[in-house]
């Protein structure tokens, strides 16, 4: 009899871990973030190393704010794939070249949210890949002289 109960618990168990909608979404942002998920550049772009911060970033404005005289800027993108709770998403960010409008790269990321017991804390996320954002697409195209 004892056999039998830990048989039963083992198997919840196996089937609370692999078959929860967190571990469905996880498994599926791990599976679009292989297929399209990342960074990809187009052209580098050689700037002076004042136009750089501290820490080698650079700051690029968005397409909502960008004046004429800007020579770059970039687009981003929010799309969610499943709502409730938990949610996933995917990001993207596109930055483009002023003077022809040409895209130069572009990094997509897929993240998902929430899936947890309810509770007082904060609820978990994952994302692929986690270096996809635009502070590193931006340090991926723009170099220093």
């Amino acid at each position: 009899m004892k056999i039998i109960f830990w048989l039963v618990f083992a198997s919840a168990l196996i089937y609370a871990s692999f078959f929860t909608e967190k571990d469905r979404l996880d498994r599926e942002v791990k599976r679009l973030c292989a297929i399209d998920g990342g960074i990809k550049v187009y052209e580098t772009v050689k700037l002076s190393a004042d136009r750089f911060e501290k820490d080698g970033s650079i700051y690029i404005t968005s397409k909502q704010i960008a004046k004429l005289d800007d020579d770059y800027y970039y687009e981003s993108f929010q799309q969610f794939l499943v709502e409730g709770n938990p949610f996933m998403w995917r990001n993207q960010y596109r930055v483009y070249r002023m003077s022809d409008n040409k895209l130069i790269g572009e990094a997509s990321s897929y993240s998902r949210h929430g899936g947890n017991i309810p509770g007082p804390w904060h609820g978990s996320s994952f994302r692929c890949p986690v270096t996809a954002d635009i502070t590193n697409l931006n340090m991926q195209i723009f170099i220093k002289e």
